[in-house]
């Protein structure tokens, strides 16, 4: 059996534990995480970043909730912090600079409770945007994530007027948007990856928030999880 396929029976037994809730400390006061632990010692840690706070994202939304128990299914241990000024989070919406703070600060305080344990990076909407930022910002540190996934990553002026620069990526991060983003169009995608050189994984007939297509987001995600 190659080293690979060696989770697939342990994931198989694993059952749901509600999520929980804590909070840790941030840069500018507490941070609160929803977390979705499997029922055994997890085979990883994943940090799960939710949609634009100014348009009512937030850890229960059900992209990300999706996802946090996409990952938690497969064994890791998936924790959703809410931005800055959303539910229990102090501060105030810093249209991404702060909130990359945040989520060091969180992948810090996770990390010294649970060493070695490798790193999981995934981010929907405004979440994909920050999490860009935080796979930048571990890579320079010599401390890169071992997955990033970014699905609907605003590039460029979006919808709403709002500008998000993004810039190259760590080697094998994993870009998906939807055929039909209506927020953040394809094109605008396409121009960004291509200065970068980076693939984008498609889905066709999605929409910004892939109604009808998470499961197939879902899919992507359980798959580069699973991928050594």
């Amino acid at each position: 059996m190659a080293s690979g396929d060696a989770v697939l029976p342990v994931v198989a037994r694993n059952k749901r534990v509600e999520t929980s809730r804590r909070s840790v400390p941030g840069p500018v006061g507490e941070i609160e995480l929803l977390i979705d632990a499997p029922s055994f010692s997890p085979l990883g840690l994943v940090l799960v970043a939710h949609p634009q706070p100014l348009l009512g994202g937030h850890a229960m939304h059900k992209v990300p909730h999706l996802l946090a128990r996409a990952c938690q299914a497969q064994g890791w241990l998936a924790v959703r912090p809410n931005f800055r000024g959303v539910g229990a989070t102090a501060g105030h919406h810093d249209a991404g600079t702060g909130e990359t703070d945040d989520l060091i600060a969180v992948i810090d305080a996770m990390e010294a409770e649970m060493p070695a344990l490798p790193l999981a990076l995934i981010g929907f909407s405004f979440g994909a945007f920050v999490q860009a930022r935080v796979a930048c910002r571990l890579g320079e540190a010599l401390r890169p994530a071992k997955h990033v996934v970014l699905a609907g990553m605003p590039v460029g002026t979006v919808e709403g007027g709002r500008t998000y620069e993004v810039g190259a990526l760590p080697i094998g991060s994993v870009v998906v948007h939807g055929e039909f983003d209506e927020r953040v169009p394809l094109t605008q995608v396409f121009q960004w990856a291509r200065v970068h050189s980076l693939p984008v994984t498609v889905i066709p007939g999605a929409d910004h928030f892939f109604k009808g297509k998470l499961p197939i987001l879902r899919a992507l995600v359980e798959g580069e999880l699973r991928r050594q």
